[in-house]
């Protein structure tokens, strides 16, 4: 009787303990309206969170691609780009349009592909923000393209992608 009690004692106490957290990453989708007075284009970054299944790594980083200097040439042709990170308070201030959850491997995948992006010229309209995003995009599995009219507006073309694809669940951003 003794040892079918501790055995019920000891099975209610696995059940009753916490589970460990499943890890788990989360990719965002960001814009920024841009600012006449704060000196900010319009723009999209990811940001990254969570914690790697496989080391149980924190992750806590953005991403973003630009001109490495706002003048008259990116007008006119390529110029020198680079990976921008912002900082949190900035971070808050923007537009989250959706979150997709991603893989150890996935979430590597984009880390290799930021690394790439710093040697690529910047080209207003051919390789910008909005390409680099897109192309996170693609390695978390979101469907992507590109048209025309909206490759300057950033809010704008994250509301395309979102819309065209309905399984991420999101909202136009006003």
């Amino acid at each position: 009787m003794r040892a079918m009690l501790a055995r019920l004692l000891c099975l209610f106490a696995a059940l009753a303990l916490p589970l460990p957290a499943a890890a788990q990453v989360l990719l965002s989708f960001q814009s920024f309206n841009g600012s006449m007075f704060g000196g900010r284009f319009p723009h999209t970054f990811v940001v990254l969170h969570g914690t790697l299944d496989a080391t149980g790594e924190t992750v806590a980083e953005n991403y973003g691609y630009s001109a490495k200097d706002v003048s008259p040439a990116i007008l006119s042709g390529p110029v020198k780009a680079i990976i921008m990170t912002e900082k949190p308070k900035y971070v808050t201030s923007t537009n989250r349009h959706f979150t997709v959850p991603i893989s150890d491997a996935t979430y590597w995948a984009i880390r290799d592909e930021v690394t790439k992006w710093p040697g690529k010229p910047y080209r207003l309209d051919h390789n910008n923000c909005i390409h680099f995003v897109g192309r996170i995009a693609e390695l978390a599995g979101v469907k992507v393209d590109y048209p025309k009219d909206l490759i300057r507006k950033p809010k704008a073309w994250l509301n395309h992608i979102a819309e065209i694809n309905p399984q991420l669940g999101a909202k136009p951003i006003k």
